[in-house]
């Protein structure tokens, strides 16, 4: 298990980071493997994403990740980057304002 990079002792702490970098989470690479048991566990098997060849000839140049297999790395990357002591456990409740901006390539 990695450490995360910052500790806030609490959520008061925590709050007091408003407008302050809260930390990194290390590089992790988007294999076409990881792409495929995207796909296989959602049913979401687009071409974009799982026919590497077939995409190469598409409009991104190759095949890419499911946007929402790039926002479902979101707790592990926050993990990473910060914690909050004595949180017993977190529950997402939405995610307002989300746009996918730009593709990310299998291999980034």
């Amino acid at each position: 298990m990695v450490h995360a990079a910052r500790r806030f002792e609490d959520l008061a702490e925590f709050a007091g980071a408003v407008g302050q970098r809260l930390g990194e989470s290390r590089w992790h690479r988007v294999t076409q493997e990881r792409v495929d048991l995207f796909a296989e566990a959602t049913g979401d098997d687009q071409w974009i994403h799982v026919a590497p060849r077939r995409a190469a000839g598409g409009p991104f140049g190759g095949a890419i990740a499911h946007g929402y297999l790039v926002l479902s790395l979101v707790p592990k990357l926050l993990g990473e980057a910060f914690e909050v002591a004595g949180l017993g456990m977190l529950v997402n409740t939405s995610v307002d304002g989300l746009r996918f901006l730009s593709p990310v390539p299998v291999g980034a």
